[in-house]
């Protein structure tokens, strides 16, 4: 590896993911998947993206390590992350919300994020993993707000496991279609939106039933 190829993977590499590839293989995967769920800084980091282009690679006739070997670390990587995560908000979290004067990030602010993950907290970290940004947020507010940890294990791994098994099999199957390989993150977000629809649909159905019996 060339002084020149660690510096371009340094400054755009890290949002090119075959650049990424090319220059740390494995260990950039990992590591990336790792911060850009397990530390607050690494919500710009492409992980979706990552992913499906690792499953790429792969299914070429020299890749650069078998698809199983992906299956099973990129799960691990993205479990632990998350569990970083959680442990961060665990801690931090009462810092950063025990403060009655605060507008923003306050005790008002805590209470909701605690009925939040009260109500939708396990399917919440499950398909927050498909969302960028997102899935780097959903850990540390899981923990602040106090969700059960045992709850938040066990569907940080059906999570991690769904993402990253499902996301590189898609580039190892589909990579070749160009609309898939250029829309992989529309297209997750799309199916977390469809699995999230009738939820919406109900809510707003038992808001308008409130509303319309309060003004009776």
């Amino acid at each position: 590896m060339t002084s020149n190829a660690v510096a371009s993977a340094l400054t755009g590499g890290l949002m090119d993911p075959s650049t990424l590839l090319a220059t740390f293989g494995l260990i950039g995967l990992l590591a990336v998947i790792f911060v850009e769920t397990g530390l607050l800084i690494g919500f710009f980091l492409p992980g979706d993206s990552l992913l499906f282009t690792a499953g790429v690679l792969v299914a070429q006739a020299d890749p650069f390590v078998p698809l199983w070997v992906i299956l099973v670390s990129a799960p691990i990587a993205a479990a632990l992350g998350d569990q970083c995560g959680y442990l961060i908000g665990r801690a931090a979290g009462p810092a950063v919300f025990d403060r009655p004067d605060a507008k923003r990030l306050g005790p008002a602010q805590l209470a909701r994020a605690r009925a939040f993950f009260d109500k939708y907290g396990a399917r919440t970290v499950v398909l927050a993993r498909f969302v960028p940004v997102v899935r780097t947020l959903a850990p540390v507010m899981a923990g602040a707000s106090g969700m059960k940890y045992r709850t938040f294990l066990v569907y940080n791994i059906i999570g991690a496991a769904a993402w990253g098994i499902g996301v590189p099999t898609l580039g190892y199957l589909l990579g070749g279609i160009p609309f898939v390989r250029h829309h992989i993150e529309i297209i997750l977000i799309g199916v977390v939106v469809l699995s999230i629809l009738p939820i919406a649909v109900n809510y707003l159905r038992s808001r308008t039933k409130k509303t319309t019996e309060v003004s009776a």
